[in-house]
């Protein structure tokens, strides 16, 4: 499931990175709509995914701790599912901030309050932001598979 979180994840992305080129071709006459609605969507399946990913990683640690208590395995099984959330959660924290905070702010220059090129680089930030956050969760989702991969096999033996 997670993996399939991820994958959604860099197709938001992607969806954005043409909400983006879509921008940069719309004028207030044309175009505008079209830009509203792929970002909308691209940004809601972002958040979506982003938010899937923490719960997954809270639903995972939670089976952890549980099999360490039932089947009395080392802590450290403990230790290393909250290693895995403090390393992903503030880079998606602001991953999902980020994305909000451009699509509001891109709505701010529709209504002529804000001037286009403070959305333009808000948008190229949120690009960095959302790669990096894809690229920890990545490793995140990696580490946290081997990890119930070896509790799983400590358990059933």
């Amino acid at each position: 499931m997670g993996r399939a979180l991820l994958v959604l994840g860099w197709i938001s992305t992607v969806g954005l990175v043409y909400t983006g080129v879509l921008g940069f071709q719309t004028t207030m006459e044309a175009g505008l709509g079209h830009h509203l609605l792929v970002g909308l969507l691209s940004s809601i399946l972002l958040l979506f995914s982003h938010c899937w990913i923490m719960f997954y990683l809270i639903g995972t640690g939670k089976a952890i701790k549980t099999a360490v208590a039932e089947h009395d395995l080392n802590q450290s099984f403990v230790e290393a599912t909250k290693d895995l959330k403090n390393r992903s959660y503030p880079a998606l924290m602001l991953a999902m901030a980020v994305v909000m905070l451009t699509f509001t702010i891109g709505g701010a220059v529709a209504t002529l309050v804000v001037p286009s090129w403070i959305h333009t680089a808000m948008f190229v930030g949120s690009m960095v932001v959302q790669v990096r956050a894809l690229l920890i969760e990545g490793a995140v989702l990696s580490d946290n598979e081997r990890l119930m991969d070896e509790v799983g096999s400590l358990t059933s033996a």
